[in-house]
């Protein structure tokens, strides 16, 4: 015998000395381990899944990607791969296994350095539950005591349960319903022969033998699984050499760390979310949160905003070349559920998370008249009620004169309330608010889910209060929705990973405008479309209302529009608040984006006009006085009343045909 044979043999004796010692030791520190009783109460961190109103996969969160699975999902042959590789003696060990430890140390001497370690999946399964990844004698021996424990507690059925879905295979993946859907894009229980060979060999070194990281390693670490498989008579030499010959996946499937569809609304929902559960259950709580969101009307929204921010940018490249880019934001709801349907926070989200739908403040400038026209509805005027439209001033105090002024510096005299808000005209407005009073339109614009602070004052009238897109256009849908207000909706329905339901969408619609008053200014806003300042939109081709809005030194460029089924705004600016530059109104900037959409859309369905309400009257009126239209009148123009609200008086006047108001892109705003 040599010199180094009976130092290996020497070494072998001393180690099985140190074998035996150790079991005691293990037993007599036992009290010093995590009680493995906790694993009947253990909840692994579980993947949180964001869905589309298709149930189409939008989003993940997860500390650890993880979709618990029961063991009868997972095919056979894989649990006979990971048995054959990992411990083939799993079903007759008690959590350790003697033989296998003798064959690590011999293999670890003969060879000079540590080749094996010996770990049964119970040992490997204590060691993920419990202990750190730290490299030790001591926590090794830690280890197999949890091992011991375990499998006086637990059957092998319940071990291996709880180490498939614990145990970590490589590319973000725990468990192995999370690592077929990563590797192969499909449930553990529909993995063939090759696909749970491969999953087998990866857990003992994720990176080493990931088909990802190296194809050679994976190719042989799979080779000598399916050798273990047919060894073990699991699978037959031919089933062996079909699967070595299956390629090897070339890419995760899932792709967590590239953009999300909708992102911006995917973060709304994750902040959401987040607010009302806190960050551990949305990040391992297992969540499915069902949303509003519609993938192909959001995805009209992406494309429309970007095309048309590339024609916005175009027309200012030339005088603002090198600043920062432009912004925008579009959001869509269903007027009849209050459902988001699409939402677009900015150009780039990957550049910019700030949320311009929902988060940005801004002056909706005269996007805001039709709630202040709203309110004198509700209040008893008609769309024929005269208003002066004369040069004013309003005396802020003892120093400080306001004088209101129209978009074009001109001035019409009397107007009709009709012909004020068609032509965008400012200084009516601001004596329309003067007479229904700032405190009473601040209550009504919050009534109609306004929910920014609004200030009380003249101005009001011109948008000067800042607001969101979100909820500005969602007040305009309660003029789509016959005067009922159903707040925003994002997220329908939220269960936890058992099926449980945690929240559901109870929002209830509330009555806040009379459907008379819903449908006048409705009406009134159609006016907008076919006479003044959104003429644009009627490109749509079917009945619309909506509005322009356009702020100081163009700043904001504003639309907000509505069909029957659909309402939707636009917003365009700079977030520094920067001029857009001159002639940059909503009728140019903003509205082009909300007729793109709108016109995706609506492809393929029927127009639809607005209902009318039952008591609804017509009269015919002189559209310049406001008053019943006689043979003298030499123009006639068919309004909307509710009635007792109609005017009484007839045209005695022959004056001559009312003109047709002036219809340019730089129209009165």
């Amino acid at each position: 015998m040599t010199t180094r044979s009976f130092l290996a043999y020497a070494s072998l004796a001393l180690m099985a000395v140190l074998i035996g010692s150790s079991v005691g030791f293990i037993l007599y520190f036992a009290w010093d381990l995590p009680e493995v009783q906790a694993l009947e109460h253990f909840k692994p961190s579980i993947t949180t899944r964001v869905f589309s109103d298709s149930n189409q996969l939008l989003e993940e969160f997860f500390v650890e990607n993880r979709t618990p699975v029961q063991l009868a999902d997972v095919p056979d042959v894989l649990i006979k791969a990971l048995i054959a590789t990992e411990d083939a003696r799993f079903y007759s060990h008690k959590g350790l296994d003697y033989r296998g430890i003798v064959r690590a140390l011999v293999r670890n001497v003969r060879a000079g350095k540590v080749l094996e370690g010996g770990s049964t999946l119970t040992q490997q399964l204590a060691k993920v539950l419990f202990l750190t990844p730290e490299r030790s004698y001591l926590r090794k021996l830690k280890e197999m005591a949890l091992a011991l424990k375990i499998e006086q507690r637990y059957t092998k059925q319940e071990i291996l349960s709880l180490y498939l879905n614990q145990i970590y295979f490589g590319s973000g993946a725990y468990g192995i319903e999370a690592a077929a859907q990563a590797y192969f894009g499909k449930q553990a229980r529909e993995l063939n022969i090759a696909e749970c060979a491969l999953l087998a060999g990866i857990p003992r070194s994720p990176k080493y033998y990931s088909p990802f990281r190296s194809r050679e390693n994976a190719m042989a670490r799979r080779k000598h699984v399916l050798g273990r498989l047919v060894a073990t008579a699991a699978i037959s030499p031919a089933q062996a050499e079909a699967a070595k010959q299956t390629p090897l996946p070339a890419q995760p499937t899932i792709q967590h760390n590239g953009p999300a569809p909708a992102p911006y609304f995917v973060e709304y929902i994750r902040q959401k979310v987040e607010e009302r559960f806190g960050s551990s259950i949305l990040y391992s709580g297992g969540l499915n949160i069902y949303t509003s969101i519609n993938i192909t009307l959001q995805g009209y929204a992406e494309q429309s905003l970007l095309a048309g921010l590339e024609r916005v940018q175009a027309k200012l490249r030339r005088k603002q070349s090198g600043q920062q880019p432009l912004q925008a934001a579009i959001i869509a709801l269903d007027p009849s559920t209050g459902h988001i349907r699409a939402m677009v926070g900015g150009r780039d989200f990957s550049k910019s998370q700030f949320n311009r739908a929902w988060q940005a403040l801004r002056q909706p400038g005269s996007a805001f008249k039709p709630i202040v026209y709203a309110a004198a509805i509700d209040r008893g005027y008609s769309a024929a009620d005269l208003l002066s439209d004369t040069p004013m001033s309003i005396k802020i105090d003892s120093k400080k004169t306001w004088t209101p002024e129209n978009f074009t510096r001109t001035y019409q005299g009397d107007v009709t309330i009709r012909k004020a808000l068609a032509q965008s005209l400012n200084v009516p407005t601001v004596r329309m608010l003067a007479k229904i009073g700032t405190d009473e339109t601040v209550r009504f614009a919050h009534s109609l889910g306004i929910r920014s602070p609004l200030r009380a004052v003249l101005s009001l009238a011109l948008g000067s209060s800042d607001v969101t897109l979100l909820e500005l256009t969602s007040a305009y849908s309660v003029f789509a929705n016959s005067g009922i207000r159903l707040d925003p909706v994002a997220i329908l329905l939220i269960t936890d990973s058992s099926g449980r339901t945690l929240y559901a969408n109870d929002s209830m619609p509330v009555q806040v405008l009379k459907p008379e008053t819903a449908y006048l200014i409705t009406n009134l806003l159609k006016g907008v479309i076919d006479r003044g300042t959104g003429w644009k939109a009627r490109e749509l081709g079917r009945p619309v209302a909506g509005k322009t809005g356009t702020t100081n030194d163009y700043r904001d460029a504003w639309f907000i529009g509505y069909t029957p089924v659909l309402t939707a705004g636009v917003w365009v600016g700079y977030d520094d608040q920067r001029s857009l530059g001159p002639k940059a109104t909503g009728s140019r900037a903003a509205l082009p984006i909300w007729l793109e959409f709108m016109k995706y859309a609506h492809q393929g369905q029927e127009p639809v006009d607005f209902s009318v309400p039952e008591s609804i009257i017509y009269r015919n009126i002189d559209p310049r006085t406001g008053l019943l239209s006689t043979e003298r009148c030499r123009s006639s123009f068919r309004e909307a009343f509710i009635p007792g609200t109609e005017p009484r008086k007839y045209c005695e006047e022959q004056g001559a045909l009312d003109e047709e108001p002036s219809i340019q892109d730089e129209a009165p705003e």
